[in-house]
């Protein structure tokens, strides 16, 4: 055994039975873990956070299937890099190629793997913290099969640590006992790796006995904080203070969290995705342009990349911060499907319905509906919800100049039906 090697390497798992999590996909009935155990499987993309165990999970199943197994990190591999692996399996029959962080990799060299995918050369397991419907091009994504990795339990990781602590050789030199786990869990952030990470660092600075207390974590965390964690706050801390930076319309503290994320290697389209989020939630009908800045920043800095999209960044994250607020739009929306959750398929009404046939016309589809713009100012008081539901308000305009002018506007045309 190579005790130079970190914890989290030393203990990781080589087959099922020691991997931990997943259950959703590894239970005996599910039909991922017979795919494995008749030793088939077809190229997929595990969907998921940091530490979950998607690396772990792809050389179970190169080690079960018995195929040659290649690891390419997306971050620093191209092309050439892959087509290497294409001609190692044209060589050897077929191999399994696993891509870390595949959704770094540009269209041109996602589509260098098609043909092999395709022919069946290579099992590719691509691996993703991002949204694969958003970042992986749909010629690829069609010959793949999706699986979601869920964030581990608190159960999942008080067992990896009881595991690591059973197991490992060099934990056992000394004598380990759990006493409290809760800073434990809390500072490793649902990620397994982090985990052993602050595991090994209580082990090197503990004595021959260490009884783990989360005051004890708490002390050894922040004496290695900057070690542990990249960037010195969890990716997912730092990108909630930057939204809500924007959301309390404070630019300076947007831009500070901003070079946060820059700084310490964040996607950047992972934080311009996040503001075509907040332009639509927190700025919402009193800024439109805002979705529209957003939207065009995510577009720009794809194509422009760093270091000049800081610039980019950094202009779309002071316009939405320094925009008027409103969720609005956030609130209705999520009221219309609470209501569609309680009152089903309601039918919609007979005069709203389409008539692309005789008979449907025979029945009255769509007879009494009235074309707004047959009619002044473009509009006509009728009903355009089901009749269950007549009345039902939504949408209730912000407090501020935009949607003022919204409300008078629907005022004016429905004379206070929506209770404005």
């Amino acid at each position: 055994m190579n005790n130079a090697k970190p914890l989290a390497e030393r203990v990781r798992p080589h087959d099922l039975n020691t991997y931990f999590g997943q259950q959703h996909l590894l239970h005996e009935q599910s039909s991922f873990k017979k795919m494995l155990t008749l030793g088939m499987a077809h190229s997929m993309i595990l969907w998921g956070p940091p530490g979950v165990g998607k690396t772990t999970l792809a050389r179970i199943i190169g080690h079960t299937l018995h195929l040659p197994f290649y690891q390419l990190s997306a971050i620093s591999a191209g092309v050439a890099e892959v087509r290497k692996v294409i001609d190692e399996a044209k060589k050897l029959g077929k191999v399994l190629l696993f891509l870390d962080e595949i959704h770094r990799f540009n269209k041109s060299q996602q589509d260098a793997l098609l043909g092999a995918v395709e022919n069946g050369s290579i099992l590719l397991i691509g691996a993703t913290t991002e949204n694969p419907s958003f970042e992986v091009n749909n010629a690829l994504l069609s010959r793949c099969q999706v699986y979601i990795l869920h964030e581990l339990s608190a159960e999942d990781l008080r067992t990896i640590v009881h595991h690591a602590i059973s197991t490992d050789e060099l934990m056992q030199r000394k004598k380990i006992i759990l006493k409290e786990e809760e800073a434990l869990f809390l500072f490793s952030g649902g990620d397994a790796r982090k985990l052993l990470n602050l595991l090994e660092l209580l082990y090197i600075e503990g004595g021959e006995e260490i009884v783990i207390t989360n005051a004890l974590v708490k002390q050894v965390f922040q004496k290695h904080v900057h070690h542990y964690d990249k960037s010195g706050e969890s990716h997912y801390n730092i990108i909630s203070a930057f939204i809500k930076s924007i959301r309390g319309s404070d630019p300076n503290a947007a831009i500070y969290w901003l070079a946060r994320m820059l700084e310490g290697g964040e996607d950047i389209k992972f934080i311009a995705r996040r503001m075509v989020i907040s332009a639509a939630e927190d700025i919402g009908m009193a800024n439109p342009n805002a979705l529209l800045m957003a939207n065009q920043t995510f577009q720009a800095v794809q194509y422009i990349g760093l270091p000049e999209a800081r610039i980019i960044l950094s202009e779309c994250a002071i316009f939405l911060a320094s925009s008027a607020k409103s969720n609005s739009a956030y609130i209705a929306i999520d009221d219309a499907l609470e209501l569609v959750k309680k009152t089903g398929n309601l039918p919609v009404p007979i005069h709203l319905r389409n008539a692309p046939t005789k008979l449907m016309k025979e029945l009255n589809y769509g007879k009494e509906y009235e074309y707004a713009h047959l009619y002044e100012q473009n509009f006509v008081m009728q009903e355009y919800l089901p009749e269950n539901i007549s009345g039902a308000n939504f949408y209730v305009p912000g407090n501020n100049t935009r949607e003022l002018e919204l409300k008078q506007f629907l005022n004016k045309r429905w004379k206070g039906k929506y209770g404005y």
